[in-house]
């Protein structure tokens, strides 16, 4: 059974699996990535928000600050600091939008590399 909202269906049920490999996939990926490449874990952070954006099967409720948190905790685990949610910087919020609603990698690259940040 596939998963649709007003006649408009959500990622295929049946490709799951395959998603879900590809971005545990990129995930491994990033891990191997120097902490001190930062363009690297951009470009790799990047990439995994727009395949897990892809990926999930709803568009509202959440999805899209679980993405950033997520997002936040790997950048975390590499001594990086990571906020795509600045509560006064409206800026950042509106090009993760466009970032993720038009699946522009470029948007989301430059915004993560101006973002990224050394944990102090």
């Amino acid at each position: 059974m596939e998963i649709s909202k007003d006649g408009k269906q959500f990622f295929p049920t049946t490709h799951f699996d395959n998603a879900s490999s590809y971005i545990n996939s990129l995930i491994a990926d990033y891990k191997k990535i120097r902490k001190n490449r930062r363009k690297e874990l951009s470009e790799k952070l990047a990439e995994i928000l727009d395949n897990a954006n892809y990926f999930h099967p709803f568009r509202e409720g959440g999805n899209g600050r679980a993405q950033r948190e997520f997002l936040r905790l790997l950048a975390l685990e590499k001594g990086l600091i990571l906020n795509l949610n600045p509560p006064d910087n409206k800026s950042v919020f509106e090009r993760y939008m466009k970032g993720t609603i038009e699946s522009d990698l470029e948007i989301l690259k430059e915004l993560i590399f101006d973002l990224i940040a050394s944990k102090k």
